[in-house]
């Protein structure tokens, strides 16, 4: 393996942000897919002038920002439109992880986590995951949580959970499971078992020392090179 990538997913309101809070305590190298894709759509950005042209200036807020709301609005009832904005966003969504992949593998870090709300529903993005992680919790559990969580109706939880790939489907896929039906003092403690096996990996080893084999090759190089004219 050139590159050591966890990816980390879950389903709307099943707790992913509180296991993403302990591996960040844990030092772990983070990358949130979702601020990156708020990044990519604000003002002069190439994401955002291309959202504009195709979903009209009434998606904007009155400082010229997107409206989330509004734009979620459109998509959640139109298909055709959602696959329409991700085919806008995602490419540029790539670009910046893949620019953060690169900053976190020179700094010498073992893993990277990928944090993808939707990693499950891609067939593509898996695929280059060493390992993928679902924080999971029972379906009563996060009807509950969400219904609380952004005060809807039964019906209207509903609908958003079923808009999702199943947990108990995505929970096949997935090679590790984080269970956080319970309290956050057990998903802690499965956090820290996970984050020991991933740091027990060799996995990232051999890249690290090609890349290291390859900068000292260089770095000898060009010191040759110095004596040489220098003399």
């Amino acid at each position: 393996s050139t590159m050591f990538l966890v990816g980390l997913s879950g389903g709307i309101a099943s707790g992913k942000s509180t296991v993403v809070a302990v591996l960040r305590e844990l030092g772990c190298a983070v990358i949130d897919a979702d601020v990156i894709a708020r990044e990519v759509v604000q003002p002069h950005f190439k994401a955002y002038q291309q959202i504009v042209r195709y979903f009209g200036t009434e998606i904007l807020l009155e400082n010229g920002e997107i409206n989330r709301e509004a734009l979620g609005n459109i998509i959640f009832s139109h298909p055709e439109k959602r696959q329409l904005l991700n085919s806008i966003t995602h490419p540029e969504i790539q670009k910046e992880m893949l620019k953060q992949i690169l900053k976190y593998f020179v700094l010498g870090y073992r893993y990277v986590i990928l944090d993808i709300p939707l990693l499950f529903e891609t067939n593509r993005l898996p695929k280059f995951m060493k390992y993928t992680v679902l924080v999971y919790c029972d379906p009563p559990t996060q009807l509950s949580r969400l219904m609380k969580r952004n005060g809807l109706s039964q019906a209207e939880a509903e609908a958003r959970i079923a808009s999702q790939l199943p947990l108990d489907e995505k929970r096949k896929l997935a090679s590790y499971i984080i269970d956080n039906s319970g309290d956050r003092e057990s998903t802690r403690r499965q956090v820290l078992r996970l984050h020991a096996r991933l740091e027990d990996s060799l996995d990232f080893l051999w890249a690290r020392l090609v890349v290291g084999t390859v900068v000292a090759g260089l770095g000898g190089l060009v010191y040759l090179l110095l004596r040489h004219f220098i003399s």
